[in-house]
């Protein structure tokens, strides 16, 4: 075996894909679409590793690190061999040429980070190469009905819909909320400055395959103090973004809707779990319901935890890791 390094050229993913064959995991169907030609806008470096057998040059695995706008202060890495040629270093190599070229990274950055899942030949390297876990994230379904509605106020329509309200996914307020608890709780590998603009294209636009938005607020507020009437809407507690638009024929055995579920960070623990809970109760009344956990997200976590031990929700696919230097 006489292995080669060379730049990544067109034509390569299709060569690879043919002696790869389907992706091992869903975060390698997910980072081969980063495998390209390198480039300065964004930053990338892609390096193709050949097999020369008679002359014969056979590309057989690649490796890319590339900049992010969103999480900044670190690289995206991705490597891949094929399995008749691992164990043989040449994992090891291209790392060591990604490590060397991330050094020259035009943003001063060079730590690495990339997804795993637990138990597969990518997590076994990546912890070789001194790649540690910095979170986990799972996908978690919850069922139709699986906590008891929650009761606003004196139990009216009037006081329900003053709490819950149908949000255009346009709407400043709910992008403020949405930007600000995508940043707490993504402290471990800081998004950077989430602008407004930003939060609606990543997470509310159509182009996000956001379809709408439901929030739940805080009791009305008086805007001129305590024993005046409330005149204002309370403050939004919890979001729910839907990913899928539910037509009149889904129900309880239809596919999960993908749901994007979180509340104002500035709330209280306790408060924030409530929030969470009342939210989610409502959403997942009919229709079942898909949500991606991350270990940061407390809230969230406390409320879907309790439902996965009783069997009211359950783990969708295999966990995912990201690992970093």
């Amino acid at each position: 075996m006489a292995i080669a390094y060379r730049e990544w050229r067109d034509g390569d993913d299709l060569a690879l894909l043919e002696i790869w064959g389907g992706p091992e995991t869903v975060q390698a169907g997910q980072f081969r679409g980063t495998l390209a030609p390198s480039g300065n806008s964004p930053w990338r470096r892609c390096i193709v590793a050949e097999d020369v057998v008679d002359g014969v040059a056979i590309p057989v695995a690649a490796g890319v690190v590339h900049e992010a706008s969103l999480h900044p202060e670190r690289l995206w890495a991705y490597i891949e061999v094929d399995r008749n040629h691992r164990r043989a270093g040449i994992g090891s190599t291209l790392l060591t040429m990604l490590r060397h070229e991330a050094e020259r990274a035009p943003s001063g950055v060079s730590r690495l980070r990339c997804k795993v899942e637990p138990g597969t030949p990518g997590a076994a390297f990546a912890e070789a190469a001194g790649l540690s876990p910095i979170q986990r994230s799972r996908l978690v379904v919850v069922a139709p009905g699986a906590l008891r509605l929650p009761v606003f106020g004196d139990g009216s329509e009037s006081a329900a819909s003053e709490r819950v309200e149908d949000l255009a996914t346009g709407s400043v307020e709910l992008s403020d909320v949405v930007g600000r608890y995508y940043t707490a709780v993504h402290g471990w590998d800081s998004p950077g400055e989430l602008g407004i603009g930003t939060v609606q294209r990543l997470f509310l636009d159509e182009l996000s395959g956001a379809h709408g938005a439901i929030v739940l607020r805080a009791p009305q507020a008086s805007a001129f103090g305590q024993g005046i009437p409330a005149s204002r809407k309370g403050r939004l507690e919890a979001f729910a973004i839907s990913y899928a638009e539910l037509s009149p024929g889904d129900g309880p055995s239809g596919q999960p809707s993908e749901v994007f579920l979180g509340h104002d960070p500035q709330l209280s623990p306790e408060q924030a779990q409530a929030s969470v809970r009342d939210l989610l109760a409502l959403i997942a009344y009919q229709y079942p319901v898909l949500l991606e956990v991350d270990d940061s997200m407390t809230a969230l976590r406390a409320v879907v935890e309790p439902l996965l031990e009783s069997g009211n929700a359950h783990i969708q696919g295999a966990e995912t890791l990201v690992v970093s230097d």
